[in-house]
């Protein structure tokens, strides 16, 4: 373990987008608990521009993330790469590396087993859920607490109005997609991660879609659901559809079932391209009132998510807002400082994330069920 309160020096691999517009500048502004001293990217061109851009020496700018664990000399690495982070998070935790990683941790049950027992119960990975460490989930938490608990959760809705990427991204005036990318390399990712998904959830094309806007996005609402009221009990109903027949590839999708506590729980992910900005709602109903969060962009930094309070107030009804501009993704560089620094365990660590990929593919296993789709691999015994 790193000495407490140290400056550790850092390895990100995968410098896409959300390395570019988050993570980096992030641990750029938090230059009292991080030193980037090492980058990797499939793109040259892409590591070379980075790693200039935030003082990283040449020889330390890689195109091969496994090279680059596998030559150490710094103190964590940040696995933003594309795909399952199952192989690379496990080359860290063998080089003894606390690992921050973002979502998804695996595609399969058996990566997570496999990261588990190199762990070995260890706080050594933090997953990439940032929205567990918005000040106003962590306020929604408090309050829910002073509520008597996740028990008294009569009900949770969530919508979520997933804009293009165009749209989100608009503000960023992003460069185009590298071109020098070699394709062989890029080749070899694609077929390595379509061996994981036939091992989670068999090859049927409508069952990989979901588990992947399950795993990479849908992830989000499972995690706070797990934070706040434990971790979905049963998947009753799963349906998919398209916006249109000439729309995105990827469908909406609707989830619902039941609450550990005995409540009820509704995921409608609506995948609208040209809708004009994202925008994510989650509201906890309860005896007394609800609490809605209305989430912003997750690449517009600093944007507040709105936690509003509605209570009983003299006979009538009361509306209170709560907002804080403190970074979430800054909370969690934060947090991941201190698993490194002070082995505090992280709001999600390696069996979280576990629990996770298994919702995900008791979904996947009920969209079968419901659809007559054949699943395979592990989600057919999920």
């Amino acid at each position: 373990m790193t000495e407490a309160g140290k400056r550790i020096r850092i390895a990100v691999a995968g410098l896409g987008v959300i390395s570019r517009t988050v993570h980096l500048p992030l641990l750029q502004r938090r230059g009292d608990l991080f030193e980037v001293v090492a980058l990797s990217d499939l793109s040259p061109t892409r590591a070379g521009e980075l790693g200039g851009r935030y003082g990283v020496e040449p020889a330390r700018r890689y195109t091969d993330a496994s090279a680059m664990l596998a030559d150490g000399g710094y103190d964590a690495v940040l696995l933003a790469t594309s795909g399952s982070h199952g192989d690379l998070a496990a080359q860290a935790l063998r080089a003894g590396l606390p690992v921050l990683c973002e979502k998804p941790l695996a595609y399969t049950r058996a990566e997570a087993d496999r990261l588990a027992d190199l762990a070995g119960g260890a706080p050594a990975l933090m997953v990439g859920y940032m929205k567990q460490y918005d000040p106003a989930v962590a306020e929604a938490a408090r309050l829910l607490d002073d509520l008597g608990g996740p028990e008294r959760v009569h009900a949770v809705e969530v919508t979520v109005l997933h804009s293009g990427s165009d749209r989100q991204l608009a503000f960023a005036n992003l460069p185009a997609a590298p071109v020098d990318v070699p394709a062989d390399e890029a080749a070899r990712l694609r077929a390595g991660d379509a061996a994981l998904l036939d091992a989670a959830v068999g090859a049927d094309p409508g069952a990989r879609t979901l588990y992947q806007i399950l795993i990479n996005s849908i992830c989000h609402d499972l995690s706070l659901l797990r934070l706040l009221t434990g971790a979905p009990a049963t998947v009753e109903h799963v349906a998919t559809w398209p916006v249109r027949p000439d729309g995105p590839p990827e469908p909406s999708v609707d989830i619902s079932g039941r609450l550990p506590g005995g409540g009820r729980y509704g995921i409608r992910w609506l995948n609208l391209p040209h809708y004009p900005a994202y925008r994510e709602i989650v509201t906890l109903h309860h005896a007394y009132g609800s609490l809605e969060l209305v989430f912003p962009s997750p690449y517009l930094l600093n944007a507040p998510t709105a936690l509003t309070v509605v209570d009983a107030h003299g006979g009538g009804e009361r509306r209170a807002v709560f907002r804080s501009v403190t970074e979430a993704f800054e909370q969690e560089l934060v947090a991941f400082h201190a698993m490194v620094t002070a082995g505090t365990a992280p709001l999600t660590g390696i069996a979280e994330g576990a629990a996770d990929v298994r919702t995900s593919q008791q979904v996947v296993r009920r969209y079968g069920e419901l659809t007559g789709a054949a699943i395979a691999g592990e989600a057919a015994n999920s």
